[in-house]
């Protein structure tokens, strides 16, 4: 009968491995790297969401800080076509948290198209950095976080790819 067993998990497991899947969630250092990612996801899925917002509705973002948020927002590099840079940047994140949690709970391809997603997130954010300091000479605070929510999730990423090495 623990024969039988022994089969019946084997081809679970061929079956779970065919589908991107592995029996068990990711272990130890990864499983926490792929938590963090995911809960600083989240963070930057408000912040986009709350710039696209402010956007549809034509109201104005608070900024408090670095006070050039009005003009980086309502800037022609805010906007691609009809569709806002943060609705873009609130889908990217929301891929990454997807991604994260897939692979949090074991999915292979949750963990390959990690990296390739944050790849393009970081070049598009050094695009927009570069464009608020050396084009529009103004800075917005809540751009400033999502670019540094973008280079944690670029370490993890990183961090990540020595952790499964080992």
């Amino acid at each position: 009968m623990s024969a039988r067993r022994a089969k019946g998990t084997t081809l679970k497991e061929q079956q779970r491995a065919a589908a991107g899947a592995d029996l068990r969630t990711a272990g130890g250092r990864s499983a926490v790297l792929y938590a963090i990612a995911a809960l600083l996801a989240l963070a930057g899925l408000a912040d986009a969401l709350y710039l696209t917002i402010n956007h549809l509705t034509g109201q104005t973002a608070r900024c408090t800080v670095t006070g050039g948020c009005n003009e980086v927002l309502g800037s022609a590099y805010a906007t691609i076509g009809p569709f806002p840079v943060a609705a873009l940047g609130a889908l990217a994140y929301f891929t990454v948290f997807s991604l994260a949690t897939l692979a949090l709970f074991g999915y292979r391809l949750g963990a390959q198209l990690l990296a390739p997603v944050v790849g393009l997130m970081l070049l598009s954010t050094l695009w927009l950095l570069f464009v608020q300091a050396f084009i529009l000479h103004k800075y917005c605070e809540y751009c400033l976080f999502s670019a540094a929510i973008t280079f944690l999730l670029t370490g993890l990423v990183v961090a990540l790819r020595f952790v499964r090495s080992r």
